[in-house]
């Protein structure tokens, strides 16, 4: 069962890889940064002093907690603690702990595309929270949001923390915003960490760290699809590179071919001209304006907020009404 999973998640793999190379411009999915490699080099991003984000959304879920908790959770209701992405679950570890104690009825369910990540997130909890009710679910988000919200009819409290919601475009955001409420029902509750905009320098040196290992975690998806698709990408043969607009808040990550190349995945030839770019991520910085504009257009209601001592970060509390 295990191995016609992989080669289902391999599939996918290929076909996506495939249909974003030939595109004009090419683009490759930030989905699939997370392999095993890349999930330790996140972890090193995550630690460099330039990358304020989770020390920003750590802030909150930390010093924070007992308010968070009574924002976004049921009154003696039982409940399903959905956590989209969920990573190692370094900051909602946190509430997590925060709940137990208070012996709230729930069941924690993350859900990552990752299985190395669930496996080090489910060993890590039942040593620190060996109480806590644990379902993971590995896979695409809303594949997996559908599976966790058949097991009950409780209510659903959904966390999409680290200002993943930035990793879409504008349209795609509001698009997935609007399946989010069309996969829950009247009376859930939806948190979802925002990025602020702010000085362009403190964005722009949190993707573009002088160590390179930002560099690293981008080239690693040409590294993986050296190793799980029989490719050929040359790592020297690509640079990394890094935007930030302040007036739309778009922050990019591209890779930029060094020369004239061809490159041979399986039996498929792309080509590749000197400077051409592989659209790589993006990461939206966002206004309070945008952050109303999303929840109404979506059908939520913005039920409270929570910002970090800086008030460079945001986790919005929305409600389906």
């Amino acid at each position: 069962m295990q191995q016609l999973k992989e080669m289902m998640i391999s599939d996918h793999f290929k076909e996506d890889v495939l249909d974003g190379l030939f595109k004009t411009p090419k683009k490759l999915s930030s989905k699939y940064f997370y392999d095993k490699t890349g999930d330790r080099l996140f972890q090193k991003i995550m630690e460099m002093p330039e990358y304020y984000l989770t020390k920003c959304e750590l802030d909150i879920f930390k010093n924070k907690t007992s308010a968070l908790a009574n924002l976004i959770i049921p009154k003696n209701e039982p409940f399903d603690l959905i956590e989209l992405g969920a990573g190692d679950a370094s900051k909602s570890t946190f509430l997590l702990k925060h709940l137990v104690e208070r012996n709230l009825d729930f069941t924690y369910m993350p859900i990552d595309i990752s299985g190395n990540i669930l496996n080090v997130l489910e060993t890590n909890l039942s040593q620190k929270l060996p109480m806590l009710k644990m379902e993971c679910l590995e896979g695409e988000y809303f594949e997996m949001l559908k599976k966790a919200t058949s097991y009950s009819k409780r209510k659903k409290v959904v966390l999409f923390l680290g200002s993943n919601i930035g990793n879409m475009e504008l349209e795609e955001a509001k698009d997935f915003c609007r399946s989010l409420k069309e996969n829950l029902s009247a009376g859930d509750v939806v948190l979802i960490g925002f990025d602020l905009k702010k000085n362009p320098h403190t964005i722009l040196n949190a993707y573009n760290d002088q160590q390179g290992i930002t560099a690293e975690f981008n080239l690693n998806l040409l590294a993986r699809i050296n190793r799980e698709l029989d490719a050929d990408f040359d790592l020297k043969s690509f640079e990394h590179y890094q935007t930030y607009d302040p007036e739309t808040g778009a922050c990019r990550s591209f890779l930029v071919s060094l020369k004239h190349q061809q490159v041979k995945i399986d039996n498929e030839l792309i080509f590749f001209g000197e400077n051409e770019l592989i659209d790589m991520e993006i990461s939206q910085k966002f206004s309070q304006n945008n952050i109303r504009e999303l929840a109404e257009r979506s059908g939520f209601k913005i039920i409270g907020e929570i910002s970090d001592s800086k008030n460079w970060f945001v986790d919005s509390a929305w409600k389906i009404i």
